[in-house]
């Protein structure tokens, strides 16, 4: 493995970096959260035409970049550094890879072109709070009960030579504003229930979305209600759903991991630069060994998940799942993430408990992400599952 990144990667850093400086400061950060869909459709537009964010790791001849997971996690650790809202995440980490490995051919020309241009965004909707478990990343469910859990799920049936979606899914991020959601649904009734995944437009009738209070603002997601709503297969009905998924889980928890970093990364240097400039006792609050030590020990946490991270990146970019990098990667960056964040609101003092500052933001980004996809112990505890580390040490 070689560690380091080509002159392509850097560069896609630091561009990405550069625009976010100028385009997602923090009152343009408020500005986007308090729109109706969440974020600016400007920006959005600005990461797709000058960077080609979206469709970074699509193929070439469905109008993608060509690069790999590692160059989207990468541009996931600079979004999260300015705790971007903007459909990538749902967009091109969770949506874009299943119809690239499950729709039909005209599926993906249809499809992916648009998403990689930016015009189309998407999002993965799943039944109740079960995107890590449908994802693998905090348990093996291989009948796939995750998608008949609250509240009955959802449900799919053949009517009119086409299907219907019947059922509700909640915390589905971006759901509120997505063109295009991707919906896992139960089908062939209890005997022989299957999980298959559907398209579904938009603005299809029988579906009703709204947009959720979140925890975290700048992560926004949305309810959605589908009453006899016309949808389409996506792939065949031989198609397998429930691997796919298994295998986007790898792709999303590098992400996300990397996202994470991102943050708590940011969060650790406006810290360092507070403590610089606060005077206690006639002298920097940052001079004092106490605060020292803990801002020592929160640096060498995001440092391992930083490399973390970008193993579990590499990893996922080559396919394998023979070692649970992923979550790994997430429990680690998340855990970083979190004591960045606590940090830095003990050590702002006063100010970091209030709206006014934006640290209070990357709290939130650290309690809703494990909320999402964890928590930590069980990310945890799933990855020592795979590895049979506790079946090893009893021999």
């Amino acid at each position: 493995m070689d560690a380091r990144f080509t002159p392509e990667q850097d560069e896609i850093r630091r561009t990405l970096r550069e625009l976010l400086h100028k385009r997602c400061g923090p009152e343009e950060l408020r500005a986007a959260v308090d729109t109706p869909a969440g974020h600016d459709p400007a920006l959005w537009t600005a990461l797709a035409e000058q960077l080609g964010l979206p469709g970074l790791a699509l193929p070439e001849p469905y109008g993608g970049v060509g690069c790999s997971v590692t160059e989207l996690a990468l541009a996931c650790e600079e979004t999260g550094r300015a705790l971007a809202p903007s459909p990538l995440l749902a967009t091109a980490a969770l949506t874009a890879p299943l119809l690239l490995a499950l729709g039909t051919d005209a599926q993906r020309a249809d499809l992916l072109p648009r998403i990689a241009s930016g015009g189309l965004t998407a999002a993965l909707a799943v039944p109740g709070p079960a995107l890590a478990t449908a994802l693998g990343l905090t348990g093996l469910d291989p009948r796939g009960e995750w998608a008949a859990a609250a509240a009955g799920g959802v449900q799919a049936r053949r009517a009119d030579g086409g299907w219907r979606l019947y059922g509700q899914a909640d915390q589905v991020l971006d759901g509120h504003s997505a063109r295009l959601l991707v919906v896992a649904a139960h089908t062939g009734g209890f005997a022989r229930s299957r999980v298959l995944l559907f398209l579904v437009r938009g603005d299809a009738a029988g579906l009703t979305r709204v947009r959720q209070t979140a925890l975290d603002a700048t992560r926004p997601q949305g309810r959605l209600q589908l009453r006899e709503t016309l949808a389409e297969l996506l792939g065949s009905a031989d198609t397998d759903a429930l691997p796919a998924l298994a295998r986007l889980g790898d792709t999303v928890a590098a992400c996300l991991a990397a996202e994470a970093v991102g943050a708590a990364d940011r969060v650790l240097e406006r810290t360092v630069e507070y403590v610089g400039q606060r005077e206690q006792f006639g002298r920097p609050v940052g001079s004092f060994q106490a605060v020292k030590h803990r801002l020592a020990d929160v640096y060498v946490e995001v440092q391992a998940a930083r490399s973390a991270a970008y193993h579990a990146a590499w990893a996922a970019a080559r396919q394998g799942r023979g070692e649970p990098a992923g979550g790994l990667a997430l429990a680690q960056a998340l855990q970083a993430l979190r004591s960045a964040a606590a940090e830095g609101i003990q050590l702002h003092g006063g100010i970091g408990f209030t709206w006014e500052h934006e640290v209070h933001l990357y709290f939130k980004r650290a309690a809703g992400d494990e909320l999402l996809f964890g928590p930590v112990h069980r990310l945890r505890a799933h990855a020592a599952d795979v590895a049979h580390v506790f079946e090893e040490a009893g021999r």
